[in-house]
Parts: structure tokens; sequence; C-alpha cells
């Protein structure tokens, strides 16, 4: 198998060394570069796609969540884990929208962004369950994000979800794949695939990150 190939984009120099240093001796990942600035990172991209980037959100010039909204649409195979701080509330909805396929505090234990950074390589969503409490709080949705308008708005209080649909529910919270819901609920990746898609629609929304999201917006539990 070969490695995962990792761009880290990071304006604070100290904490983009520390990444490049630790994820730079794990086995199985290989740091192909290393960004101050989004716009770099998109520019090396056009020759040489990685398969994750690390994304801070308070870059200089272009913002994490613009970068990754390039990336997403036109680099599709490309992962991005967005890293966020305690004191940018503001930005969570935001960056909700961009397309990301993880969301963790900067805080996060670095042996933990190693199993993100695997778990995201293999498909799975990631979202960290302090950003979607921290998403309760957050400052009110960009009213430029039109897709994100019908997410947010209120939900219809009569929705149902079964008493499995709730379980599944719970672990996309966690961002565990398909595969893993699978196996911690005993059934078959298939029938594990069928209860996610029935949430997806009972949710009216079109992924997992949304679902989670929403969830804990909304208190679905």
């Amino acid at each position: 198998m070969k490695d995962i190939s990792v761009y880290i984009v990071e304006d604070y120099k100290l904490t983009r060394t520390a990444y490049i240093h630790y994820l730079s001796d794990v086995s199985g990942i290989t740091v192909l570069k290393a960004f101050e600035t989004a716009e770099e990172c998109i520019d090396c991209m056009q020759d040489k796609p990685a398969d994750i980037v690390l994304m801070d959100l308070g870059l200089p010039y272009m913002n994490g969540i613009e970068a990754t909204k390039i990336i997403h649409k036109n680099f599709p195979k490309t992962k991005v884990i967005v890293l966020t701080s305690h004191d940018r509330n503001e930005e969570i909805y935001a960056s909700l929208a961009s397309g990301a396929n993880a969301y963790t505090l900067k805080d996060i234990n670095l042996d933990e962004l190693v199993n993100v950074i695997r778990s995201v390589y293999k498909g799975s969503v990631w979202i960290d369950s302090r950003i979607a409490r921290m998403a309760l709080a957050a400052f009110p949705k960009p009213q430029s994000t039109k897709s994100m308008d019908n997410l947010y708005s209120k939900p219809n209080l009569n929705i149902e979800l079964t008493e499995r649909e709730l379980d599944v529910l719970r672990l996309i919270v966690e961002g565990k794949s398909n595969v893993e819901i699978a196996g911690e609920l005993n059934v078959s990746q298939h029938t594990a695939k069928s209860h996610v898609c029935k949430i997806l629609s009972k949710l009216a929304v079109t992924d997992r990150v949304q679902a989670a999201v929403k969830a804990v917006k909304y208190n679905l539990f």
C-alpha cells in the first residue's frame, strides 16, 4: 500500500514545524511539503495533488475556508482536514459549507490526528465532537451560503428516527464510516449504508457532516 501523501498549510512556523517533524516519522504517511499560505498550496496542487491537505483556517491572504472550497471543487480526490481554534466560533458554519472531510480543533493530540488522517483517507468523514458542540453557540450562518440555509433552518419537528437510526446517527457524529458502523452494530455494510441514506433523507441533508452538525444543533438524540 502506498503512503498517504500530505500537504500542510499553516502560517504559524512553530506549529507547521511540529506537524512536519511528527508526521514525517509516522509510517505510511509522507509529508510532501508545508506551506505558509493557501495560494502556495493550491499552486503546487496543480502539478502534484496530495491525498490529504491539513488546512488551517486563519491564514493570511486567502483563508482556509476559501482554499478548501477551491480544493474541493478542482481536486475532488483530495481530502481536506480543517484545523480551527477555540476562539473562532464565527467560522464554524462557514467551514461546514466548504466541503472539507474533517473538522478538528488545533489542540488535537498528534496521535489522534494521525488516526484522523488515516480514517479520512479511507473515506470516513470526521468531526471533532467539541466542534459539533461549539456549533450550537456559533455566530449566525453566512447569508451568502445558500446551501446552508436549508441545513440550519428550523427543522421539521415531526422528524422520526427509529432506535436503530439513532444508533447510526450517533456513530455518524463520531465520524464512523459505513464499514465501522456495520462492525459496531453487527450488521452488513449494505444495511449500514441503507440506514445512513434513510437518515440523510429524513434530516433533509446531503452528506454525513451536515447530518452530524444538525443532530447536535437540534439535539436529535
